[in-house]
C-alpha cells in the first residue's frame, strides 16, 4: 500500500507471547476519518480518539491487545497519552498526528513499561514489518488474521488511474453493530479529502459494521479508522470518482465485517437474514436485527433445525409492524411459509439439507411495503461459553 508501512511485535502485554503492539504509520499526514462506539462505558483511546480525529489528520495508529484501557479512569487517559508522546517523540511526528487503539481485558490498567520498551522496537522494525504482522498484533480470542484487499480504476483525461484500499480488523466476541465493529482499519493510497473520506466511511459503516452481530453485546472500544496517504495517482474529487471509491469502500467493509462473522466466538456458520416488504426501512431494521440478535434463532441454526417459529416470533416482538398472516419464509430458495401458513414436515426436511451448508440465506417476505434491510450473524455453539468462561484466566 502506497504511502503505508506497518509493523506488529510481541512486547509481553499477552501472557502467551504473541504479537501485540502494532503501528500503521504514514509516510505523511494522511486524510482520516473515524467511528466510535456508542456505549456509554468508553476506553481511554476512544476518549482521546474522538479529540484527535477532529482534525481530519492522522500520521501513526498505536493499537495494543490484551489490555482495553477501558474502565481505568484518570490513569487510563495520562497512559494513553503518555503512549501517544511516545510514538511522538520516537517518530518525530506531532502529537496530534497519533491515534492509539486498546482492544482485550476491561478494568486492569496498561503496563506502561511494556510501551516504553516496545515503542522503540517498533521504530527499529517499522521497514522490516507487513500489515500481515500489524494485523497478527491486534488479535486478542480471533483465530485468524482478517485482511481484505481491493484495488479501482478511475477514468481521468489523462487515462485511468490506479487506487487501492486495504482492511484490517480484529473481532470476535462483544460484537453488535452499534457504530462499528471492534477494531477495523481501512487505508487507501488515494487522494481524497478528509471530509468527503468522513462521508464515505459513514455510508460504508451502515451497509457492514453496522449491519453484522455475533452475541449482541457493544464493545467499549470499537473504532473504525480510515487513513488515505494519497500516496497514489488516483485523485477522488468530483462526483464521478467518488462513487467509484465509495463501492470499493463499501465492498472491503462489507468483507471485513463478513470475515469478523464467520471468524465469531464459537461460530459454525454464516447466516443473512434479509427482511423485504416492509412498511418502512426502520420496520425492515428492526425486524432483522432481532432476528440476528435472537439465541433461539441462533442455537436452531447451530442444532441446523429449520425452526422457522423462533424467526416470525422474533420479527413479532421487535417492534416492527408486521401481520403473521402475511409473511413469507424462505431458507434459500426453499419456502417454509406462505401467507402466514406453514408448509408442512417435507418443505422442513429440505430446509434442513440446506442448513449444513456454511452460508446460509434467510429472507422474511412481509408482504406489506417495498423496503427492506439485513444483517449478518452466526450461529450460537457451546464453544461460545467455554471462551468466555475462560477469558480471563
Amino acid at each position: 500500500m502506497k504511502g503505508f508501512k506497518f509493523v506488529g511485535i510481541p512486547c509481553g502485554i499477552k501472557k502467551n507471547g504473541h504479537k501485540d503492539l502494532g503501528l500503521i504509520y504514514c509516510e505523511k499526514p494522511a486524510s482520516a476519518a473515524a467511528l466510535f462506539t456508542r456505549n456509554k462505558v468508553v476506553a481511554a483511546p476512544v476518549i482521546l480518539g474522538k479529540e484527535q480525529i477532529q482534525k481530519g489528520k492522522c500520521q501513526a495508529v498505536l493499537v495494543n491487545s490484551g489490555n482495553a484501557n477501558c474502565f481505568t479512569g484518570d490513569q487510563g487517559l495520562l497512559d494513553a497519552r503518555s503512549s501517544i508522546t511516545m510514538v511522538s517523540k520516537i517518530f518525530n511526528i506531532p502529537q496530534d498526528l497519533v491515534m492509539v487503539s486498546s482492544t482485550g481485558v476491561i478494568g486492569a490498567p496498561l503496563p506502561m513499561k511494556k510501551f516504553e520498551t516496545g515503542i522503540p522496537l517498533l521504530k527499529e522494525e517499522l521497514d522490516n514489518g507487513t500489515l500481515e504482522d500489524f494485523a497478527q498484533a491486534i488479535l486478542t480470542t480471533d483465530t485468524c488474521r482478517k485482511i481484505v484487499k481491493e484495488t479501482g480504476i478511475i477514468d481521468t483525461k489523462e487515462g485511468p488511474r490506479e487506487f487501492s484500499i486495504a482492511g484490517v480488523a480484529k473481532g470476535s466476541g462483544m460484537i453488535r453493530p452499534d457504530m462499528a465493529t471492534m477494531l477495523a482499519y481501512v487505508l487507501t493510497d488515494a487522494d481524497i479529502k478528509s471530509e468527503d473520506l468522513n462521508s464515505a466511511l459513514k455510508t460504508a459503516n451502515e451497509k457492514s459494521f453496522n449491519r453484522i452481530t455475533v452475541d449482541g453485546d457493544t464493545s467499549t472500544n470499537d473504532t473504525l479508522l480510515c487513513l488515505a496517504s494519497g500516496g497514489g495517482k488516483a485523485c477522488i474529487r468530483d462526483g464521478t470518482s467518488l462513487k467509484v471509491f465509495q463501492g470499493l469502500l463499501d465492498k472491503v467493509c462489507f468483507q471485513l465485517a463478513k470475515l469478523i462473522v464467520k471468524g465469531g466466538e464459537g461460530a459454525t456458520k454464516v447466516i443473512q437474514i434479509r427482511v423485504k416488504g416492509a412498511r418502512t426501512r426502520e420496520d425492515a431494521f428492526k425486524a432483522a436485527e432481532a432476528i440476528a440478535h435472537s439465541n433461539l434463532v441462533k442455537t436452531a441454526i447451530y442444532g441446523e433445525d429449520p425452526n422457522w417459529g423462533r424467526i416470525t416470533a422474533a420479527a413479532g416482538r421487535s417492534g416492527a409492524f408486521v401481520d403473521q398472516d402475511k409473511m413469507d419464509l424462505f431458507f434459500e430458495k426453499i419456502p417454509l411459509v406462505i401467507k402466514g401458513c406453514w408448509l408442512g414436515l417435507d418443505a422442513e426436511k429440505e430446509a434442513a439439507k440446506i442448513m449444513k451448508a456454511d452460508e446460509i440465506q434467510i429472507t422474511l417476505d412481509l408482504n406489506l411495503g417495498d423496503k427492506s434491510d439485513g444483517f449478518l450473524f452466526c450461529d450460537f455453539s457451546e464453544n461460545y461459553v467455554k471462551i468466555n468462561a475462560d477469558y480471563r484466566s
